[in-house]
Order: C-alpha cells, then structure tokens, then sequence
C-alpha cells in the first residue's frame, strides 16, 4: 500500500577530479573516471497523495510557484518545471509504476540552485525518482535510480550532461566512479576517520557569486572531442589519469597532495574548452592562491557556481577573508556519507 505522506531528500555533490570524461561520447570511447563526494546539502521532494481528487499538484518552493498537471498535454515541456515534467513522464512508464503516478501533490525545494557547479538539477532528479519509488513501493537499486535519473535529464529532456551526479546522489559517500562503455561502476572508498576530518578543515567552498549554463559549456567540450581538438582530448584523457591518482592518494591518507593536484586537474579543465573559465574567476582564485590555497577548482562544469579550495592549514582563515574581500563567500559544509533517503509523514 502507498504511503500517503513521505519526505525523500538526496544529496548535493562536490566533484575533486575526472568531471568532464563522464560526458559522451568520451566514457564509450576511451572509458571514464572521477572522483566525488557527497555534502550536506540538499534536494528535498515532499510527496503528499491527494485524499479527494487526480492529477498532480506542484509546489516550487523555491521559486514560490504552483502548477496544475490533470492531462498529458499539460506535461508539454515549456521551460517551466520541465524537470519535474520528465520525470513524470518517464516514470509513468516504468513497470510497476504505470498508471500510478497521478492524484498527489509534490513539494521541491533544494539547498543549491540550478547552475552553481553542485549537481542540483541531476540530484533533485534522483530525490524524485526516490520519492516516488518509497511511495510506489518499487524495489530499484541505488545503480536503477541514478540510471532514471540519468535517462529523464538526459534522454527524456536532452539536457548536456554526464553521469556521475546521478550516481554521487544515489549512492552518497566518497566514490571513484569508472564509465565503461557499457556500465557505470561505483566504488566506494573507505577513508579513514582522521583523513576526513583533515580534508574536512583543509577545504573550503566559495560560491563566486555567478551562475553557469552547463549545457552550453558541455555542448562546446562534446563538440571539441568529437572534432579530434588535440588540447581538448589531451586534457580529457589527463583528467582521467589524475582522477585515479588522487584516489590513491585519498586512501593511503596523502592529504598534502590533494592540493597540488587540485590545481593541476583545474588547468586541465580549463583546456576542455575557453568558456569554462573567465577573468572573474581567474582573478578569484588568483587571490585565493596569493592568500593561502594550495589549489582548487571549479566544482561543476565550469563559467560560474562554487570554487573549491584547498588551503594551507595555518592560512585557511587568511583564504576565506581573500575570497570574501574579492566578493566570494564562503559556505560551510562537511561531508554526507549517505545517498538518497526516504522516509514516511503523518499528517
């Protein structure tokens, strides 16, 4: 029997190294890697069935705006909660769930909004789909709602985009994700108590104040490796190599490294292609560098959203007042080690 009240929420991702050869067509040709983490951020979805009434109610809390959806023409995409629109559409198909989806009310709201580098739209996706798998009673997997997720952003609604921050929200925690070309893997990695509480302090989370459109940024890096651009392929394959030795350096506990290879995985990106940095950000971390930060990055696709930084421990504070001074600011966070979770409301 469905619960008539539940609360999902999943969480937001940062990305340390490898975002960029999760996006097609690089992981089918060469296989992809990345190294992520999940924080205490999140996407919420509420879901309430409607005692008295069909079709669905939904509420944006963010945007302060309610719609009504009672036909299938109604879930004509628009630009308006197109997301949610998908999602309904895909997952009124699924085995199980045919037919199921109407007579409730959803209310979404999220810690990050869309286009600050922290996976939000992909992560509000999979707070859906578990949404309605708790209400549904389906039995998915973590790997079969990060593959919904994946195919209602990216199938369903054609956004750009890769993988890794449907998994990363799915399965929470510290992850090497590997894309082959015909699965996606995840790895869990066990760091040790006295690292995470190490990188915990020596890391700090800027939001520089703009946002970003990923899709047009990831349609210039998909069109630069599928032309054979030399300094875009170079640097996707780079990526990848960093992506596996900063893992290795995250389980033999060699947090010193980190930065250095921050900044070298930052210069690598910025040759996937010219828009993913510009003069404001470049002169953000400049100054996060000259006080203090060892290396960094941007942590989504790049143009705009959160700067991640790495700080010498005994000039952390000098950083975060660097940041702050050039019109940054710092966010505080510490590290989620759970994915999506459900549970049931009463009214």
């Amino acid at each position: 029997m469905a619960t008539p009240m539940l609360r999902c929420k999943a969480p937001l991702r940062i990305s340390f190294a490898g975002g960029g050869t999760d996006v097609s067509p690089y992981p089918e040709k060469k296989g992809g890697a990345v190294l992520n983490c999940t924080i205490d951020k999140y996407a919420y979805v509420t879901l309430s069935a409607k005692e008295n009434g069909s079709g669905i109610t939904v509420h944006s809390l963010d945007y302060n705006l309610s719609v009504d959806y009672r036909r299938p023409s109604d879930l004509t995409y628009t630009g308006e909660l197109d997301l949610v629109k998908a999602a309904l559409v895909t997952l009124n198909k699924e085995p199980g769930a045919m037919g199921r989806v109407g007579g409730i009310e959803l209310f979404l709201h999220s810690d990050a909004p869309p286009g600050t580098g922290l996976g939000s739209s992909s992560t509000m996706t999979v707070a859906l789909v578990g949404a309605f798998q708790r209400y549904l009673s389906m039995p998915w997997t973590p790997y079969e709602v990060a593959e919904l997720a994946y195919r209602i952003e990216r199938e369903e609604l054609g956004i750009k985009g890769g993988r890794q921050d449907q998994y990363a929200a799915a399965f929470g925690g510290f992850n090497f994700i590997e894309f082959t070309p015909k699965a996606t893997i995840v790895n869990p990695l066990k760091i040790s108590r006295d690292m995470l509480n190490e990188l915990a302090y020596r890391l700090l989370l800027c939001y520089t104040g703009t946002g970003h459109y990923s899709n047009d940024i990831i349609n210039i890096q998909q069109t630069n490796y599928v032309a054979g651009k030399s300094s875009t392929v170079s640097a996707l394959d780079a990526t990848k190599d960093l992506a596996i030795e900063m893992k290795n350096c995250l389980l033999r506990g060699n947090v010193d490294e980190m930065g250095r290879l921050l900044h070298e995985g930052w210069e690598l990106k910025k040759a996937f292609a010219n828009e993913i940095s510009n003069p404001a950000i470049d002169s953000l971390y400049a100054k996060a560098r000259e006080a203090g930060a060892l290396g960094g990055k941007l942590v989504g696709a790049g143009g705009g959203g959160y700067l991640l930084l790495f700080c010498d421990f005994t000039r952390r504070h000098k950083v975060a007042e660097a940041v702050e001074m050039a019109g940054g600011h710092v966010v505080d966070f510490n590290f989620e080690m759970n994915g999506v979770q459900s549970w049931p409301l009463r009214r």
